[in-house]
């Protein structure tokens, strides 16, 4: 029997329940969903079993992600779940070139803001018009006041990296912009999180 090396993130665990009742009101009822950043592999499988029309398509930087990722799937036993892909968010190529929607949870904050741009840009090249772009994890907003539990974090997070932090959603959603990409929605989450849905114009 082969080791068992399968992540487990206690964010994800709290997390995916709210993040499903979300994507059930704004996935396709078919295709494909590529998500970024897949971490563990939680999310990936949690959403595969709740949806098993979509064919899902995970990734990430990390070769243990990968491995947790692929360890997931298989105890899982899940059919509609692809290979995890090595995709970096940040690159002008990926290793995938069409999605129906794309899902990104808890990544903006805790990478460069040169890999959202990236991510926003792979958008605008693999969704068809009216594909979804989904977003989740904590933002600062204009006219909304900043929770001091999100200060506290945004200030762990520049300590770990200076490139990191919370960003503000009128700055992505001005960047989702240049790449054809319209912010449709915004719906309050538990623990001071937000679900942000764009669309391919």
């Amino acid at each position: 029997m082969s080791e068992d090396l399968r992540l487990s993130s206690p964010s994800a665990l709290r997390n995916r329940g709210p993040i499903t009742e979300v994507l059930r009101n704004i996935l396709p009822e078919s295709g494909t969903v590529l998500e970024i950043a897949s971490g563990s592999g939680e999310h990936v499988t949690s959403f595969a079993a709740s949806f098993p029309a979509l064919t899902w398509q995970p990734s990430d930087l990390s070769v243990q992600a990968r491995t947790s990722i692929s360890q997931w799937i298989e105890a899982e036993a899940l059919a509609n779940v692809l290979p995890p892909l090595d995709l970096d968010a940040a690159s002008g190529t990926w290793p995938v070139d069409h999605a129906d929607a794309i899902i990104a949870i808890n990544m903006i904050h805790i990478s460069p803001w040169r890999t959202t741009e990236g991510l926003l840009k792979g958008a605008g090249r693999c969704l068809p018009l009216g594909g979804l772009l989904f977003l989740y994890g904590p933002f600062r907003r204009e006219g909304h006041p900043f929770a001091q539990s999100n200060i506290d974090f945004d200030t762990s997070l520049r300590a770990r990296d200076p490139a990191w932090g919370i960003r503000r959603l009128e700055d992505v959603a001005n960047l989702a912009g240049q790449s054809g990409l319209i912010l449709t929605s915004v719906i309050e989450m538990p623990a001071n999180n937000l679900s942000v849905v764009f669309r391919r114009q």
